[in-house]
């Protein structure tokens, strides 16, 4: 009897956990139907995510407004398989032996949800592209 490999891991990292980290980490649970742990974090974390982001998110289908802005450990960064940063700089740690890709989208900080928009879509084709090198199916 085969042991079932483990589920991958991902973490996405901005610096407020407030916008693309949240959307990143929204698709990507959604997306996978489960089939990757994925975790959120910022180097400097925000009170709330933004409102304009839980907008553009609802609008998808996808329901964000009981997350919350969790601040980036190195147990979550030495955890994951994948660490996707998008804007946080040398903020984020950097562990030998993790793949990391860096993401460089617009900070929708500020912004209302029209200009959120082009971002979160971006955001979910790209998550799409990652679902597809991990070798798992998007169940949308």
């Amino acid at each position: 009897m085969s042991t079932p490999a483990p589920r991958p891991s991902a973490l996405f990292v901005c610096v407020h956990n407030a916008g693309r980290s949240q959307m990143g980490a929204a698709f990507l649970t959604h997306l996978s139907g489960g089939q990757v742990e994925v975790r959120s974090a910022g180097s400097a974390p925000a009170d709330a995510v933004n409102p304009a982001v839980v907008q553009a998110m609802a609008e998808v289908g996808i329901d964000i407004s009981a997350e919350t802005p969790k601040v980036l450990t190195t147990e979550a960064v030495q955890s994951s398989d994948v660490v996707i940063t998008m804007g946080c700089g040398d903020t984020c740690p950097v562990f030998p032996g993790k793949r990391y890709l860096d993401w460089q989208l617009e900070d929708p900080a500020g912004k209302g949800a029209d200009a959120v928009r082009p971002i979160r879509d971006e955001i979910e084709q790209r998550v799409r592209g990652l679902l597809a090198e991990l070798g798992i199916s998007a169940t949308t």
